[in-house]
């Protein structure tokens, strides 16, 4: 009885040695989690906005071999906070990053290139990373529910297995080749209801190597959309722009909100370089 009392106050004596987070601090750590999950759906709203997107098709994982020998070798090392893009490094005025890091993700470029490649009949998947590391940044101050219009840059970043970065570039333009020119058909959003669409896309590359080791700057632009049910069309929707460039075994996928520009974008790509230069392997 005597032992079961010494552990009872063995715990007691534990317990109020916890010093629990005072109240003020859980409320801001509730409303970062908060803030993380609106930003999710505020940058899926963004992708929405960009052009139709096809409703109902899902883009299945890599094979769970290649996430295991991939994730662990023993030469993988974390991404650290300081080899991304810093918000003084931009025009605009942020407020601070909304980021996760991740293990064994998929390398994401845009999803609509898959669904371009998988609607040929092609069995293709995004390339498998060690290391991951992604941010958002919101304009400041944004709203309590954040919006497209709150979105001022994302950027994901990814490590890979050295005998992979170096020939990631080659396997990117054989993924983009197929969909130059492309017809997508299918449920889309349209007004505030679903209807059946036909639209026009197209991939481009539009700039190489103007920073890091290798760099493409990729143009997805919808020509035109048109409604099978009203016979309704659309004009070109806004290009759609993202940077991505390569710094040893590290690649980063840079996109702007949609007050950016392809000029800005090109300027933090180079920025962007520089700050991996640190953390890739090897070093610059």
């Amino acid at each position: 009885m005597r032992d079961e009392m010494t552990f009872v106050e063995r715990l007691q004596n534990d317990l109020r040695d916890v010093r629990w987070p005072e109240p003020a601090v859980l409320r801001a750590r509730a409303h970062r989690r908060r803030r993380r999950a609106m930003v999710g759906a505020a940058t899926a709203v963004l992708v929405l906005a960009g052009g139709p997107m096809i409703v109902g098709m899902r883009l299945v994982t890599p094979p769970t071999s290649a996430l295991q020998s991939q994730a662990s070798s023993p030469t993988a090392a974390g991404i650290p906070h300081e080899a991304l893009v810093q918000p003084g490094d931009l025009a605009t005025k942020t407020d601070p990053p909304l980021g996760q890091a991740g293990l064994g993700e998929p390398v994401q470029i845009d999803q609509m290139l898959l669904v371009c490649l998988r609607s040929q009949g092609r069995t293709t998947y995004w390339e498998t990373s060690r290391y991951s590391r992604s941010q958002t940044l919101l304009r400041a101050p944004a709203g309590t529910e954040p919006g497209p219009t709150d979105v001022v840059f994302s950027q994901d970043v990814y490590r890979l297995a050295s005998d992979r970065a170096a020939g990631f570039f080659g396997r990117l333009d054989a993924l983009l080749a197929p969909c130059a020119n492309w017809r997508s058909k299918g449920d889309v959003q349209w007004g505030d209801r679903i209807a059946p669409a036909e639209a026009e896309h197209r991939w481009e590359v539009a700039d190489r190597d103007f920073a890091g080791d290798e760099a493409m700057l990729i143009r997805h632009t919808v020509t035109g959309t048109q409604n099978l049910d009203t016979g309704e069309s659309r004009g070109p929707a806004r290009p759609e722009t993202r940077v991505v460039l390569r710094v040893g075994d590290l690649v980063t996928v840079l996109r702007l909100g949609r007050d950016g520009t392809e000029s800005e974008l090109r300027r933090i790509a180079t920025v962007a370089a520089d700050r991996l230069c640190a953390a890739a392997n090897p070093v610059c």
